[in-house]
């Protein structure tokens, strides 16, 4: 009849109490949060007291996981970027050129003389002096080109090769841009998450949009220009040969070379060959530091190939110049006064503490792969993310209640069992978000509250169903006995299709409706376990209690 196994009972009631411990710093958010902080600081090295007395004002065995607030309720910056993809073809070609001189100096028998021509960005242009030969210059470019790396162009070549008269035409093919812009949005999406995650920001949102925008919504940041400071530097160092220095700003560098500003001294230009010796990209590690004056600089270190490259450059040019590009601008151009083999160095310039700090977390995170455009920025205050978590709270008091009222006065002490398990099952929900720390916004409220309203229908199912029973006069045991077992079938339908419209929602929606789709299918998944266990459980006890003869419901 009306039967709970002891292992049932304490099954039951340990997750109900797992559920409310795990949402209990949710009450307690700000002093957690604090603490949580705190902890990250000392394991981070910052060990001070202050921080050990900010890190105990909460308990260590208690859980200490928060739901995240999103940007819609603690405020924060909203930035959408257009990733610059055609600027990636152009360094990709800039790169190329050496390689292409070399091979083409082997065939100079057949091709003749090579020069270099003016030619739009992405374009790689070289004249030769004997068209003649332009099937055999044509053929050793096409040596060069490797297979693209990417299903969609399986069988593809990485270069399109061409003839324009006398000059050789090299560019990207088709199937190798497709997969270029691929990589660099996924480069982009990827050094974006480092620099923000290095700052110490709270669960920011970063995702793609179309072929080459970037969405990034980052809580609790003071404003949009505090993000673009962080991810708007491409922070892009390369080491250049230097071939010479000038004060005139209209200096024609010529072709294949660049004429760059430097950064400590203003009126002053170098002129560089475009093609680096290293990049950043095979920097493995940078670090702020300290020069041998006590200036702030920056410490580095290559890779195995940088450092091999950078090894044999500075052996063959000892003596000469080179420089130290950001961005372009030289920071640094310092004379190579000896062999440097082990791939590490160090850069010096006019830096703050700050700068060295900032330049050297923007190395260490990677250089985004292109510019950007911001094309949208909003900065959300945290008086409107206040007012939207006192709406969502004032939604959410007006839905319990006005349920509980119903509840109590349609079904009386049966009302109250619903009740509780009601109030336990809004718990659940915030513990279970609290331990996959999972990001609250607006819509994720709006999740909560359509719970609230949903979470009572499986016992409104269940006690109706016992006023039938009731009616064929078995017994009250009975009765309530058969309108769980009666009602479950029905409570699981409505419930699963419920639930697999959510996943549908999860799968298919962007951030807001991720949100909504998590808490109403978290919801869904706490009421069905509430009403069928948790009510029951409280039936079975107040019913082996009571003994009553005759119930009402």
């Amino acid at each position: 009849m009306l039967q709970l196994e002891l292992w049932k009972r304490i099954l039951i009631w340990g997750l109900v109490a797992a559920g409310l411990v795990l949402a209990l710093p949710n009450l307690f958010y700000s002093r957690v949060e604090q603490s949580n902080d705190a902890i990250a600081a000392i394991e981070a090295g910052i060990d001070t007291p202050e921080n050990q007395e900010i890190a105990a004002q909460w308990p260590s065995f208690l859980p200490s996981g928060l739901i995240n607030l999103g940007l819609d309720l603690r405020g924060g910056a909203h930035l959408l970027a257009e990733v610059k993809v055609e600027d990636v073809y152009a360094q990709r070609m800039e790169a190329l050129w050496p390689e292409v001189r070399d091979a083409l100096r082997d065939e100079r028998a057949t091709v003749g003389t090579i020069r270099l021509q003016e030619s739009a960005p992405g374009i790689l242009r070289v004249r030769i002096s004997q068209p003649d030969g332009m099937a055999t210059a044509i053929q050793t470019v096409e040596g060069l080109a490797r297979p693209v790396t990417s299903l969609t162009g399986a069988g593809a070549t990485d270069l399109a090769v061409s003839s324009d008269g006398a000059d050789v035409v090299v560019q990207l093919s088709d199937a190798e841009k497709q997969a270029t812009d691929q990589r660099t949005l996924s480069q982009a999406l990827e050094i974006i998450r480092r620099r923000i995650d290095e700052v110490g920001t709270r669960e920011p949102t970063i995702l793609r949009q179309g072929t080459d925008r970037i969405l990034i919504q980052v809580p609790g940041i003071g404003s949009a220009d505090e993000v673009k400071e962080i991810i708007g530097t491409t922070a892009q160092l390369t080491f250049q040969p230097v071939i010479s220095r000038t004060t005139n700003a209209e200096t024609s560098p010529g072709v294949g070379n660049e004429l760059l500003p430097a950064v400590d001294e203003p009126g002053l230009f170098y002129v560089l060959e475009q093609a680096p010796v290293v990049t950043g990209e095979q920097l493995t590690d940078a670090q702020p530091s300290f020069d041998q004056n006590g200036r702030p600089a920056v410490n580095f270190r290559f890779n195995p190939q940088g450092a091999r490259k950078f090894g044999d450059y500075t052996a063959a040019n000892i003596g000469s110049p080179f420089a130290i590009v950001l961005d372009g601008e030289v920071i640094s151009a310092p004379t190579i006064q000896s062999h440097i083999p082990g791939g590490s160095g160090i850069i010096t310039g006019n830096f703050t503490i700050e700068e060295s700090t900032n330049l050297a977390v923007l190395l260490r995170a990677g250089a985004l792969p292109a510019g950007m455009d911001f094309l949208e920025e909003r900065t959300i205050g945290p008086e409107l993310g206040q007012d939207s978590i006192d709406a969502g709270k004032l939604a959410c008091m007006v839905a319990g209640i006005a349920v509980l009222v119903f509840m109590f006065a349609s079904y009386g002490l049966f009302g109250i069992f619903a009740n509780i398990a009601l109030i336990i099952n809004v718990a659940m929900v915030f513990g279970v978000l609290s331990m996959l720390g999972a990001t609250l916004t607006l819509p994720g409220i709006a999740g909560i509250v359509l719970t609230i309203g949903m979470a009572v229908d499986a016992n409104v199912l269940i006690f109706e169903r016992i006023r039938e029973e009731l009616k064929t006069a078995k017994g009250p045991a009975r009765a309530i006995s058969l309108g769980y077992e009666k009602a479950l079938s029905a409570i699981v339908d409505a419930n699963i299709t419920t639930l697999i419209t959510a996943v549908i929602l999860f799968a298919a929606g962007s951030g807001p409706v991720r949100g909504f789709a998590v808490t109403l299918g978290l919801g869904i998944i706490t009421s069905v376990f509430t009403a069928i266990y948790v009510t029951r459980l409280l039936v079975v006890m107040w019913f082996e209690r009571k003994r009553p003869r005759t119930i009402e419901v």
